[in-house]
């Protein structure tokens, strides 16, 4: 009888594999384990969790219907919102156990990239080099110390459990493996839409490693109830951002693809220098030409050299066109917000970079002597400078004012960090952020809804201007379309304050229906306040000049 000497090795390899599972495990808690100290922040946790009426009541059947027939908070993502509720009905508003979900669900990322890039490729060490850059890069920082980018995490699981079970179907397909992709990659859409390009990451995989002999419009077809998910995700995204999208008219769509140009060579910089990273990146007030032509120039020398090089290094044309086909949905062609770029953005796109660093390095050291040990080295000098790395950039995340003032320091005029940081302060301190963020974008709506706040129910007589108020207040609800029941709000006190007191109960009844239509119970008993004051021609005071009211 033949000798049978697989089994020691294949025993070894699982024992390998296990323990690359927990190094990944133990390596993410260490850098992220201090976020389960921090709090809330008062960018977009309001208005995703501990604001949000249905989130906070926990998962119920109405809140469960509420996030599959709604928009939350611009985007519809049904299970990122289910995921919100279970967290509240474990912990309620105890930011810890928010954040612990988080950490969890990014520790898993990485975990189960490993095993699907050993699925994909069978090479155990290179992939576990990649699922390292993954856990521990400084740009993961947002993703899992942000409450609010639950929708990162979350989805990002299901895109690793998608290549997973897509490993397995290209080497014994059936239709139960096929159905398990589409519900997989369902859930994943259902968590951020950022994931509609998956099925062409999918075809890549098909020409390396899979290398699957079919012809490429078999390889098509076989993914098109994937790209129908697709498209079906793309309708609804519209649908849910059609409010924040900004209009050409404001936004030329050259000036949108300059950004995005300049965009891609930025994140390709900071995979190399994460340096001076911030929660929010102001858009330019505008692109050089040169910047933007230089991007295009490279962009296109790599592009060329990587379908040049597809049958050689066929890894360089499948993570070059990863990293750039998952961009596409976050470059700004279709522009949602106010920032140039993003670190979330970089989540999953950058996967494809590591699989071009790891595979190039092994490639060019193939001759070189001791290269086992000079690799292994080397890998972990890079893994343990990110991680420290990436552990200063998570203490910046502590509490909102530290965020904010990180922000600024590395942004330099930034409207959307001057007036968060207004936020935090008492009335006459904020004045001056509000006055900031003005100066800097006279549209900042925020700033101009909480300035005129502080201008119409101070109760420092010096401190109020109501005829500004109202000018302020005014501006701020035509931009933003005058159906914020908060800035509704805000419009009809000023107007009490210059006397209007009839105007102010048509804006505090039109106000108050749609917070409840919102199901927004603590707006709506102010609302009905204000509106029993206007009827006694009484202004509105706010005592406790600790903030103006959020609004996002």
């Amino acid at each position: 009888m033949p000798a049978r000497p697989e089994r020691p090795v294949a025993q070894r390899e699982r024992w390998l594999v296990l323990a690359v599972c927990l190094a990944l495990a133990a390596l993410t808690w260490l850098i992220f384990a201090p976020t389960l100290g921090y709090g809330f922040v008062n960018y977009d946790d309001d208005t995703y969790v501990y604001l949000q009426p249905q989130i906070v009541r926990g998962v119920t059947w109405s809140g469960v219907a509420w996030a599959f027939t709604h928009a939350h908070s611009g985007n519809w993502h049904p299970l990122t919102s289910v995921s919100h509720m279970l967290d509240c009905q474990l912990w309620g508003l105890n930011a810890r156990g928010h954040h612990l979900s988080n950490l969890l669900l990014h520790t898993a990322g990485a975990i189960f990239l490993f095993l699907a890039l050993r699925a994909l490729t069978d090479r155990l060490w290179r992939s576990a080099f990649v699922a390292a850059l993954f856990a521990v890069h400084p740009l993961r920082v947002e993703s899992v110390a942000w409450v609010a980018e639950r929708k990162d995490v979350l989805s990002g699981l299901f895109f690793m459990w998608t290549l997973l079970a897509y490993a397995r179907y290209a080497r014994s397909p059936s239709w139960t493996r096929y159905g398990g992709i589409v519900l997989l990659f369902a859930c994943g859409l259902m968590s951020k839409p950022m994931l509609v390009t998956l099925p062409c990451v999918l075809l890549l995989l098909d020409y390396w490693p899979l290398r699957r002999d079919a012809p490429l419009s078999r390889l098509v077809l076989e993914k098109v109830p994937l790209f129908l998910l697709s498209l079906g995700s793309v309708f609804a995204t519209l649908q849910a951002q059609a409010p924040t999208m900004r209009s050409l008219a404001i936004l030329p769509l050259w000036a949108r693809l300059e950004n995005a140009l300049v965009a891609i060579m930025t994140y390709l910089g900071q995979m190399i220098w994460p340096a001076r990273l911030a929660v929010f990146y102001p858009l330019r007030d505008h692109v050089p030409f040169w910047m933007a032509a230089l991007a295009a120039g490279f962009i296109g020398v790599v592009t060329i050299l990587a379908w040049q090089w597809r049958r050689t290094r066929p890894y360089f044309v499948v993570g070059w066109f990863w990293y750039l086909g998952m961009l596409v949905p976050v470059l700004g062609i279709i522009q949602v917000g106010l920032q140039s770029h993003a670190d979330r953005y970089t989540y999953l796109p950058q996967i494809g970079l590591y699989l071009i660093v790891t595979w190039a390095i092994a490639d060019l050291s193939l001759s070189w002597k001791r290269r086992r040990k000079i690799l292994g080295g080397a890998a972990a000098v890079a893994i343990v400078i990110l991680a420290s790395c990436a552990s200063v950039q998570s203490s910046t995340w502590r509490d909102s004012g530290t965020l904010w003032r990180r922000a600024l320091a590395v942004t330099g005029k930034n409207s959307v960090a001057e007036t968060n940081l207004g936020n935090l302060l008492p009335a006459r301190e904020a004045l001056p952020h509000y006055a900031a963020a003005l100066a800097i974008d006279p549209n900042a709506y925020q700033a101009l809804n909480n300035l005129a706040w502080i201008l119409a129910a101070a109760p420092d007589d010096s401190m109020r201007d109501g005829a500004r108020a109202v000018e302020l207040a005014e501006k701020a609800n035509a931009l933003v379309g005058g159906s914020d029941p908060v800035y509704l709000r805000t419009l009809g006190v000023a107007l009490a304050e210059v006397g209007r007191f009839d105007e102010a109960m048509k804006m505090a009844e039109r106000a108050l229906s749609l917070a409840e239509a919102e199901g927004n119970s603590a707006l709506a008993y102010d609302l009905r306040n204000n509106l029993a004051g206007y009827r006694l021609k009484q202004r509105v005071r706010d005592s406790s000049l600790v903030r103006p009211p959020a609004a996002n």
